[in-house]
């Protein structure tokens, strides 16, 4: 009637092997915490074995692009692109010359760990020509627009670049440019040229 085999009890783990298997499981979780997964997700390297392995880069990489991209949620969410102020004012030349495209010129100086930001006001299919260096070192960038429901739209982003240049057309009636990060080390000038259609040029940040 009973057909099943039942285990005899030497056959099963005994409590001893059980929480050495226990110990075991807990202790290799331990190592790949401080080894993979803090240096690969926040930057964390105790051992510094994530250094030698890359994997701390990474974390800084997430870490930097998740801070830059909150900081773009925050300005755009408070309104700073709003406000002008006098040396965002377009050129005298562009108001000048109706016939002719406007066209400006920006120098911004960025110490270690700074940012700033420069907007355009541009249509929905009009096109901006720009480009734009670094003197010395490199910059995290972040190309994109926003309007009235949209709070952000990537044209596109780098990592330690020190120059971009190409053509910015817009995909909607709003605020369009640069966001820059100097994470080089040392302080940069970034200058910016533009030229184009567009009804504006703004230091938001």
């Amino acid at each position: 009637m009973y057909n099943s085999n039942v285990p005899k009890d030497i056959e099963l783990p005994s409590s001893k092997q059980l929480i050495r298997s226990t110990i075991i499981a807990l202790i290799t979780a331990l190592i790949l915490l401080f080894t993979v997964v803090l240096p690969a997700e926040y930057a964390i390297d105790p051992t510094g074995i994530g250094r030698v392995l890359g994997l701390t880069e990474m974390g800084e990489i997430k870490d930097q692009l998740a801070a830059e991209a909150e900081q773009q949620r925050e300005i755009s969410a408070s309104g700073i692109s709003e406000m002008v102020s006098e040396e965002t004012v377009p050129s005298k030349e562009a108001e000048s010359t109706m016939e002719s495209k406007p066209s400006d010129t920006r120098s911004i100086v960025l110490k270690p760990g700074e940012a700033a930001e420069v907007k355009l006001g541009i249509k929905k299919g009009d096109v901006v020509s720009y480009e734009w260096s670094v003197d010395t070192g490199h910059v995290n960038y972040d190309t994109h627009g926003d309007t009235k429901g949209i709070d952000y739209f990537g044209y596109g982003k780098g990592r330690a670049v020190t120059e971009d240049k190409g053509e910015l057309k817009a995909e909607f009636d709003g605020k369009h440019g640069w966001f820059w990060r100097n994470r080089s080390g040392k302080t940069v000038t970034v200058t910016l040229n533009v030229s184009g259609d567009y009804s504006g040029i703004y230091r938001v940040l």
